[in-house]
């Protein structure tokens, strides 16, 4: 059984940062991709940013500059450090990994983290 908790959200003003960090557990043979989506009342889940194994990065146009992503591999987890908040980054943020388990890789979710930025 493999897990993603998540943590760090909250409440912050315009402006203001906050650190999400997300954590797997359980029978884990490798981890590909890990990433941070988002989802805000009445629209559709979306990419913020993702990291390989290696490194590499990608960000949402949105939040290019203003967010950073990073991961631990000897912890399994992977931290979205988010700077210059806005009310519009306002939503749940999830978790989300390629777990590798036995041959086979599957994607996993955490149970989201609520992230709301006043004005």
């Amino acid at each position: 059984q493999v897990q993603l908790v998540e943590s760090g959200g909250g409440l912050v003003q315009s402006g203001g940062s906050l650190r999400l960090s997300c954590a797997a557990s359980g029978s884990i043979f490798s981890i590909n991709v890990m990433g941070w989506y988002r989802q805000a009342p009445g629209k559709q889940r979306e990419l913020v940013a993702r990291i390989t194994s290696g490194g590499t990065t990608n960000f949402a146009d949105s939040v290019k500059g203003r967010f950073t992503i990073s991961r631990d591999n000897a912890k399994n987890a992977v931290y979205l450090q988010m700077n210059s908040l806005k009310p519009e980054d306002t939503a749940v943020y999830y978790c989300n990994a390629g777990i590798g388990v036995g041959i086979y890789e599957y994607s996993y979710w955490g149970q989201g983290t609520q992230v709301t930025v006043s004005s």
